[in-house]
């Protein structure tokens, strides 16, 4: 018999499943705020995996996709431990906020201190209650409000385990991005645990095909890992599109946007992408792709400031494999760093 799973003060036994409450803060109010975790301790032994969402608040779609992992048929039959987090920042999801009270990111905030800030405190009792205790890890994410993504895997780097990972994941494409000070990925990472980052959809909405990539995602993830039989985990639909590197399209003037293209197209340089017009008509803008590539991420807003990222563009190495790449995303419905939500505003 396996030894019981230890979070917080609860200990899970094997074959069991259990909501642990971690304490974070008091509210003003006195209204008690927890990071809580269900925990699936299987009977068999295997890795332990976290999968954790809503880091920033308004990112809503990672907690259905935790939900719908939760309630999947495959899980109960699991040899490992998961730990599923689906709101890590509780008080940016109660105020459809990105950030927390103080207006931090708490993915700016990793490792944390247990005397630190509200963010670095949070940070610190979620790496060492959740992260710490995992061998692996998938973090949910989606766009700012206005915006959304493609569903897409952000890899590291020459991390082989999270490259093998990434296209076991089967997401419909996978971008390199650099390490960042302060977040999660590089806090986990330094103490050695890889974590997969997942972005789709867009802040404060569902998205049924980024819920369902995510989902069949993470079976696939598990089911690699020998932590679940293959029963009930969807079958990919090929290798993602591996892309090294990513530029944002912006509005050459103010006014109102007309979209031509939108997330998943493949454009060459020089495409037209959008027009944007002057509310009487009489003077319009193109926007046009400076590179060939995928649009892996869009603005959905109408109304437009010059300057404003509107198209994100990633570039594949090979033009004849982003073609063919191309065609795969429509059948599927050291690099430079990728920015932040903040900074591409």
């Amino acid at each position: 018999m396996r030894d019981g799973f230890q979070i917080g003060n609860r200990i899970i036994a094997p074959g069991h499943r259990e909501t642990v409450d971690l304490p974070v803060s008091v509210m003003s109010d006195h209204t008690p705020v927890n990071l809580s975790a269900h925990v699936i301790h299987g009977r068999k032994p295997g890795p332990v995996m976290f999968v954790s969402a809503g880091i920033h608040g308004d990112e809503v779609i990672g907690a259905e996709i935790v939900r719908r992992l939760l309630r999947a048929g495959t899980v109960q039959r699991l040899s490992g431990t998961l730990i599923a987090v689906p709101i890590v920042n509780a008080f940016g999801f109660l105020n459809h906020s990105r950030y927390l009270p103080d207006r931090r990111d708490l993915n700016r905030c990793f490792p944390g201190h247990s005397e630190g800030s509200l963010a670095g405190r949070l940070a610190h009792l979620f790496l060492t209650e959740v992260v710490a205790r995992s061998d692996i890890g998938i973090d949910l994410h989606s766009a700012a409000v206005g915006r959304m993504n493609l569903p897409q895997i952000r890899l590291t780097p020459g991390n082989a385990r999270l490259r093998e990972m990434g296209e076991v994941f089967g997401a419909p494409v996978a971008l390199m991005s650099k390490l960042r000070e302060g977040s999660l990925r590089h806090a986990a990472e330094e103490i050695g645990v890889d974590v997969l980052l997942y972005e789709a959809g867009e802040g404060l909405r569902f998205d049924e095909v980024a819920a369902r990539a995510g989902v069949s995602g993470i079976l696939r993830v598990m089911h690699a890992l020998e932590m679940i039989p293959a029963k009930g985990v969807p079958k990919g639909r090929g290798q993602p599109v591996i892309c090294g590197r990513s530029s944002w399209a912006r509005a050459p003037s103010g006014g109102l946007l007309r979209t031509l293209k939108t997330s998943g197209d493949y454009v060459e340089a020089g495409s037209v992408l959008g027009i944007i017009s002057d509310p009487f008509g009489e003077a319009e803008a193109e926007v046009r792709a400076e590179d060939a590539g995928i649009i892996v991420g869009r603005s959905n807003l109408p109304v437009v400031n010059e300057g404003d990222a509107l198209f994100h563009i990633a570039q594949l190495r090979a033009q004849s494999h982003a073609r063919a790449a191309a065609q795969g995303l429509a059948d599927h419905q050291d690099a430079a760093p990728l920015f932040d939500e903040d900074e591409i505003i």
